[in-house]
């Protein structure tokens, strides 16, 4: 057994110790360990699916159930009203999966070859989709601030914001949703053989089933969800007596903890020498998570919760997105990468924990 899976202990620990009203660090801290041997068997889960499609159908499997439990933790904080903190798990995700996964993905595969080849095409696909997405996430910041209003501050669990800039976010999300099914259709269908070129190579021997693997999916999907309720219910206690801001929680720690799966798996095939289904999980992630899991949760805001959240980030958040995504589509550009390009990947997402952590 994968000593990851030791730490399930904490699934058990952490429901005891919110019964029994405990610390709420305590809790927070039980819950956050908790959700991390879901999450691996999640990818450990998917991987093996992927095993049998190719990097394109794998990745895209990968993504959307390692990116369950950021929706699942986000859902929860939409339903207590946290728009700022699910806005700040919504850019810790992308950021951490351009910046953290695959650099430690880069870093880990890079280390002891001289470099590592991947379809440059399908990288550049999906990276554009980032740029869309990066666009369609600064407009209603730059509408909001064009018609005289200002952008949340750090801190806020909830700012108020206009009916016109409520409209404008519902619209912007319908449309990232499209253009995320048209890119689907693009990739799986009238362009699956430039994202699964090695199909013929896939059904390796051994591992688990098509079945024991969706079983398993549906048993960690649960636990995830379970563990992201207690974790967002001890959110704002916990932050307050570690220290730490919500801000800095939401975007760092909501964050790794929510996309433990891709992280995992990333770095686990690119050791392999298996950078397409890498790249594809790190940049598929936050295209997905751009694309889809925010507009989701823009439209899930207007029945769950206390009111519709706006698609209007802070400065830092703005900042974070727009550097992470320009850098996402330049390295992506060679089709190859090495594991100095990964270490730079890391220490500007180091450089961007100091800042958050000083806002």
């Amino acid at each position: 057994m994968r000593p990851v899976y030791y730490l399930g202990i904490f699934i058990p620990a952490a429901i005891a110790l919110e019964l029994a009203h405990a610390s709420p660090v305590l809790i927070f801290t039980a819950a956050a360990l908790g959700v991390i041997p879901t999450a691996a068997l999640m990818g450990t889960a998917t991987e093996e699916i992927a095993e049998r499609t190719g990097p394109g159908i794998g990745g895209f499997l990968n993504v959307t159930f390692g990116n369950a439990p950021e929706l699942i933790i986000a859902f929860f904080a939409l339903r207590e009203g946290l728009h700022e903190v699910v806005k700040a798990s919504i850019v810790g995700s992308i950021i951490g999966n351009i910046l953290l996964v695959l650099g430690a993905a880069m870093l880990v595969g890079g280390w002891n070859r001289d470099k590592q080849t991947f379809n440059r095409t399908a990288a550049n696909a999906q990276s554009a989709m980032l740029l869309l997405a990066l666009a369609a996430l600064m407009l209603p910041a730059v509408f909001q601030l064009i018609h005289g209003g200002s952008l949340p501050a750090v801190g806020e669990e909830r700012h108020p914001f206009g009916s016109e800039v409520e409209d404008l976010s519902m619209g912007v999300a319908i449309i990232l949703i499209l253009s995320y099914l048209a890119g689907l259709l693009f990739s799986m269908k009238t362009h699956r053989s430039v994202f699964n070129p090695y199909e013929e190579e896939h059904g390796e021997e051994g591992g688990w089933s098509v079945r024991k693997a969706t079983m398993l999916l549906a048993v960690a999907a649960v636990l995830v969800g379970l563990m992201s309720e207690i974790l967002v219910g001890s959110i704002s206690e916990a932050s307050d007596d570690i220290g730490l801001s919500e801000f800095f929680v939401g975007v760092f720690v909501v964050a790794i903890i929510g996309n433990a799966a891709e992280h995992w798996v990333a770095v686990l095939v690119a050791a392999k020498d298996k950078m397409d289904l890498a790249v594809n999980i790190a940049i598929g992630s936050s295209a997905q998570i751009a694309l889809f899991v925010a507009p989701v949760l823009v439209l899930l805001s207007y029945v769950v919760g206390p009111g519709p959240m706006p698609l209007v980030f802070n400065g830092y958040e703005l900042g974070a997105m727009l550097f992470a995504v320009l850098i996402a589509n330049f390295l992506t550009q060679e089709g190859e990468s090495n594991w100095f390009e990964g270490v730079q990947l890391i220490s500007l997402y180091a450089v961007l924990g100091l800042v958050f952590y000083l806002a």
